[in-house]
């Protein structure tokens, strides 16, 4: 399990002044999935508004590939950090058996402008992508929800299945799709060996998309679909629809009835501009800008989540700088705090 930050240290940045080189075991062994749900909880509310988060710059290499640049800064006692991810974006890569997505994350003190850690942004990004759904998913999915859908089944899939896991023990049963099936069943008999933990919990795969999109009382999506797989009219009453899958126009993981039909919140603004799902819903009036909430006023309590057990809700997440240097944070000062 991950330590808590000890974030009243501010000294934590001048302690250490040779950068630390995080490997992948090293991150794998310091971040625990509900740890980093906790942590977000905790400081997003205090956090968001305090750091410096420009829009994040994406550039085309080609017609499918790009490269994203993520920076954030505070100059806060209790968080005194500049972070920066690099992203490429190769979605081809499956082709030669590769993972579409590589990054590299860089940790520097605000207060000196030191580099304080270098460390697998992709590593990172697959806990706090995660993480962030499962936060959401334990303010908005149902308490009794016992059915995960997974849809898609790549290198996110496990962690949301595991966040989703942390944030609702409840669920019973986790089904996995993917459009290669072996892909799917693959990830099944993978997960009946890892999650000891979760004891009683069935993973299968199942070839019908349609058909399980109906059992799910949580579905997660983590494609790279340009077309919706998630149609709306087959989400069962009181479901909890999660995204991450898509940041383009061009992008969609449900039609729009999924967003007609659901209450929608997002994990921030950029959402509302690089969400294919709700671009496009708002430029055909199924929903308006001003109907969509955020997830840090869920946590506040400025917004209402969930209003009964048959609303259906949706949330949509992009990605931030912000959540990205909590969990560096959350890396770094616990590995100097077992130095």
């Amino acid at each position: 399990m991950a330590s808590t930050p000890n974030t009243a240290n501010n000294t934590a940045t001048a302690i250490i002044t040779s950068p630390i080189f995080l490997t992948n075991e090293s991150l794998h062994s310091i971040l625990a999935h509900n740890s980093l749900i906790q942590h977000f909880h905790a400081s997003l509310p205090t956090t968001s508004s305090t750091l410096h988060t420009p829009i994040r710059q994406s550039y085309d290499l080609s017609q499918s590939s790009s490269l994203l640049l993520m920076p954030s800064w505070s100059s806060t006692p209790s968080l005194p950090y500049i972070g920066v991810k690099l992203v490429t974006y190769f979605p081809q890569n499956s082709a030669l058996n590769l993972p579409g997505i590589h990054a590299s994350y860089v940790l520097f003190s605000s207060t000196t402008g030191q580099t304080l850690a270098s460390m697998d942004g992709t590593v990172l990004t697959l806990y706090r992508t995660s993480c962030v759904s499962g936060l959401a998913s334990k303010i908005l999915a149902r308490n009794d929800s016992k059915v995960l859908v997974m849809v898609g089944a790549g290198a996110l899939a496990p962690h949301l299945i595991k966040a989703h896991l942390a944030a609702r023990p409840s669920l019973q049963k986790v089904i996995i799709w993917n459009r290669t099936a072996k892909k799917a069943s693959d990830l099944a008999e993978k997960l009946k060996k890892e999650c000891i933990a979760n004891d009683g919990v069935c993973f299968e795969s199942n070839g019908n998309l349609e058909e399980i999109i109906g059992l799910g009382d949580i579905v997660s999506c983590a494609t790279n679909a340009d077309a919706p797989l998630v149609k709306g009219e087959k989400l069962k009453q009181g479901a909890h629809l999660d995204m991450v899958g898509s940041f383009k126009e061009t992008m969609r993981e449900c039609d729009d009835e999924a967003i007609r039909r659901g209450r929608v919140f997002v994990d921030n603004e950029a959402a509302l501009v690089e969400a294919g799902e709700l671009v496009g819903a708002f430029e055909r009036g199924v929903t308006k800008k001003e109907d969509v909430g955020f997830l840090v006023e869920l946590i506040k309590g400025e917004q209402i989540g969930r209003k009964n057990s048959e609303e259906i809700t949706v949330f949509k997440s992009v990605g931030s700088a912000v959540v990205d240097l909590l969990a560096a944070q959350l890396v770094y000062e616990s590995c100097i705090k077992d130095k």
